[in-house]
């Protein structure tokens, strides 16, 4: 998913494509190196989608008030209602208005 890909990159992970493992002709990959693009879990586990959504809330009381209202509220909402899929398309949106 291009989306788990979009989140990967803004929380500093590294993803490998089988590009990469044909080019470097290594069929050993580990976390350290990164993870294979199919490998990352952001929109099926809260595992791994929480920390983003920590990073995304930091700073939060600074954001503006227009931001607050529309994006920080609908992470919010996908995480006390639990719907994992709710709180995914929210911090897409998010870090897709960050990286304007």
């Amino acid at each position: 998913m291009k989306n788990n890909k979009l989140i990967a990159e803004f929380m500093g992970v590294n993803v490998i494509t089988l590009d990469d493992v044909r080019k470097n002709k290594n069929p050993y990959i580990s976390s350290a190196d990164g993870y294979l693009e199919d490998d990352l879990k952001y929109h099926s586990s809260w595992d791994w989608l929480m920390p983003v959504v920590e990073v995304c809330l930091i700073g939060e009381a600074e954001q503006s008030e227009e931001i607050s209202n529309t994006l920080i509220k609908n992470i919010y909402e996908g995480i006390c209602n639990q719907d994992i899929s709710f709180a995914y398309k929210s911090v897409i949106q998010f870090i897709n208005y960050k990286n304007k």
